[in-house]
């Protein structure tokens, strides 16, 4: 029984990272690719960590286990999204089919403080639609 939790554990945190990788491959631009890092290969991690918690079943290899588990669920939402505040900030352009872009006219390039409303001054703002040599 024990057996078939570590294989289950295993397969789906190997499907998971594999998942990850394959999105970094497939998204279009680097705010998805944060996206489907952050999220698939810190469950594939996670899973991975927890099989081999259940497989060694030792105490010292549990705890070290449970502590990376808290410590990647921890930091990785975190560094995703500073990576991609600061890839926003520096006018990395949103994929062209982008429905939406919610910090549009609210970041200041010249202060750089970013308001909750959209700002009257729009020549201070950051315009991601003429980033990179567009009209």
């Amino acid at each position: 029984m024990i057996d078939i939790i570590i294989g289950t554990l295993a397969t789906f945190g190997a499907l998971f990272v594999l998942l990850a990788a394959v999105g970094m491959i497939r998204m279009p631009d680097t705010y998805l690719r944060i996206s489907v890092t952050t999220k698939a290969a810190t469950l594939g991690v996670g899973l991975l960590l927890m099989a081999s918690m259940v497989y060694f079943s030792d105490s010292d290899v549990t705890s070290q286990a449970f502590v990376i588990i808290l410590f990647i669920f921890l930091t990785a939402p975190v560094s995703a999204h500073l990576i991609g505040r600061a890839s926003y900030f520096i006018g990395v352009k949103l994929w062209d089919k982008s429905v939406m872009d919610d910090l549009s006219g609210k970041y200041q390039k010249n202060t750089h403080e970013l308001k909750s409303v959209v700002d009257n001054t729009p020549e201070d703002n950051v315009d991601h639609s003429k980033m990179n040599g567009d009209k």
